[in-house]
């Protein structure tokens, strides 16, 4: 079997059902991952696992992590992607980061690498593991534009909407954007939810009403059955949405803008994680809303229509 041309590193939550697509499509596709047997289905399908970085380097090579230390952290040492590269003599590779991480330090991972051949594309996801299992992600893609002409074939397998955004960076920060929105509509709907049952109403009925107008949206699509359970195990964490908020945070700050929703809604993360739900799905900020609520009214009788 000759060596894939692309290879994934990173099988979370995100980067399997990804990988497992790629190699669908491919036939052929190159994985790796810190827990080695997170790959064994993947093998069993025909993947080639990589025992090390390093051994994973290929001429598009994907990172599927949740930070940029994650990716910087695969890239030096004997066992590195660098010296994979290298010994491979792979020639102008081309690293995707998918992960959503500060796009200022992503323009510096850019020059960093540009510096020794190799193109850094920022192609952060949105969409969810729901949007990796079906292929309906959208991706977000900054880079210089012959690296992402290269990669767009690839990139196109990984998501259903691919815009390339500009320059390095450039997706990072649509990406942004895109969480400022995401948990915007968390915090919306959750203060709705409290709202409505502080009056007594169902809060599966609210859901219905709001999902079949103008306030309808995927993200109501996709966390409609989490509050109706109150069920937050697993999905997208509410410690990745701070993250990301925090980010929001620095870009405005290095604009010298004022952002009050972007600052609302970090303070109500900030607040789910410190009550220790930075595991949990990020529509548990609905737990802290309530909370939040129940505090202010100390103790009021709910009321009725």
């Amino acid at each position: 079997m000759t060596t894939p041309s692309v290879s994934l590193l990173g099988l979370g939550r995100m980067g399997e059902p990804i990988a497992r697509r790629l190699l669908r499509d491919l036939d052929s596709l190159t994985v790796w991952n810190r827990t080695a047997a997170k790959a064994d289905r993947l093998v069993a399908e025909g993947a080639r696992l990589a025992a090390t970085p390093a051994d994973a380097a290929a001429p598009i090579t994907l990172t599927v992590l949740t930070d940029l230390d994650d990716v910087e952290a695969l890239l030096d040492g004997p066992d590195g992607l660098l010296v994979g590269w290298a010994r491979a003599a792979i020639s102008s590779p081309i690293l995707v980061v998918h992960g959503t991480v500060s796009p200022l330090a992503l323009r510096g991972l850019h020059a960093r690498l540009a510096d020794v051949g190799v193109s850094v594309i920022d192609a952060p996801l949105s969409g969810g593991v729901a949007g990796a299992e079906s292929g309906a992600l959208s991706v977000m893609v900054g880079g210089d534009t012959e690296a992402i002409e290269r990669a767009q074939h690839i990139l196109e397998r990984v998501g259903r909407t691919v815009v390339i955004a500009g320059g390095p960076g450039a997706g990072e920060i649509v990406k942004a954007c895109n969480q400022v929105v995401v948990a915007a509509t968390l915090t919306a709907l959750s203060e709705a939810i409290v709202l409505a049952e502080g009056y007594g109403v169902d809060r599966a009925a609210l859901l219905t009403v709001l999902n079949g107008g103008l306030a309808a949206s995927e993200v109501l699509a996709q966390k409609r059955e989490r509050w109706l359970a109150d069920d937050y195990e697993g999905g997208g964490s509410a410690a990745n949405q701070l993250k990301d908020l925090r980010f929001v945070a620095t870009l405005a700050a290095h604009a010298h803008l004022t952002l009050p929703v972007a600052d609302a809604i970090r303070e109500a993360f900030e607040e789910t994680v410190q009550h220790e739900r930075g595991s949990l799905d990020h529509s548990a900020v609905l737990l802290t809303v309530s909370e939040r609520a129940a505090a202010q009214t100390d103790g009021a009788r709910r009321l009725t229509l």
